[in-house]
């Protein structure tokens, strides 16, 4: 079984910055492709960004490309989502997720979720 914790979620203002990161347990964990989705209320959970087991990323390119980055740290067991010029259409829950194979846009296709850290972006 795989533990993800998030952290770092907290309100912002417009234009801020904010660094996320998701803890995972096993020592499996290079191996998983690792993502961030987030859910705004009223709505369905969307894909953000993924990262693979060999580094490659891909983004929302509509609503975050430029403006995100994802990145994992392996010996730390991390996954980590920079946010920056935040607006306030990325209030959200974030989520950090894991999966053993392949790469997926669908949240439903994914394995493994943390609870989630509110990100609140005021105007």
């Amino acid at each position: 079984q795989v533990q993800l914790v998030e952290s770092g979620g907290r309100l912002v203002q417009a234009g801020g910055s904010l660094r996320l990161s998701c803890a995972a347990s096993g020592r499996t964990f290079s191996s998983y492709v690792m993502g961030w989705f987030r859910q705004a209320p009223g709505k369905e959970r969307e894909f953000v960004a993924v990262i693979t087991a060999n580094g490659d990323t891909i983004y929302d390119s509509d609503s975050v490309k430029g403006r995100f980055t994802i990145s994992r740290d392996n010996a730390k067991n991390s996954v980590y989502l920079q946010m920056n010029t935040l607006k306030p259409e990325d209030t959200a829950v974030y989520f950090c997720a894991g999966k053993s194979l392949g790469v997926s846009r669908i949240a439903s296709m994914w394995d493994y979720w943390g609870r989630g850290t509110q990100v609140t972006v005021s105007s």
